[in-house]
């Protein structure tokens, strides 16, 4: 049973994260088959789409997919190596230092995007 430690902590991240992801690609899925109603519509959409709180929705859909590629990552190696639970904190804590790394440099380019700094 887990204790509030970092395993639960992952393992609830990366289905929250799993389920957004899958939230966000039907509703792309679902604007891209609007253009089947014409460009008006499809035009509409994207308009309304333009609205810097959907651009944040996209960041926010950005960090969720960096982290549940990382944790997966994380999880493919505690599977398939003789050493990945032994040291699945570290790895845990890895993620999240990856994540940093590479993240944050990528989020807060997406957010001067969103807020007009950005082409």
């Amino acid at each position: 049973m887990y204790r509030g430690r970092e395993g639960q902590w992952a393992f609830y991240l990366h289905r929250i994260s799993g389920v957004a992801i899958i939230l966000f690609l039907t509703l792309h899925v679902t604007e891209i088959s609007s253009s089947m109603f014409g460009p008006k519509w499809f035009n509409a959409l994207l308009e309304f789409e333009a609205n810097p709180i959907f651009g944040l929705g996209l960041v926010g859909v950005a960090a969720l997919v960096l982290y549940h590629a990382l944790n997966g990552l994380r999880i493919i190696l505690m599977d398939f190596t003789s050493w990945g639970v032994k040291y699945q904190r570290q790895l845990w804590y890895g993620v999240w230092a990856l994540y940093v790394v590479i993240g944050f440099p990528m989020l807060f380019a997406m957010l001067g995007h969103v807020f007009g700094g950005g082409e």
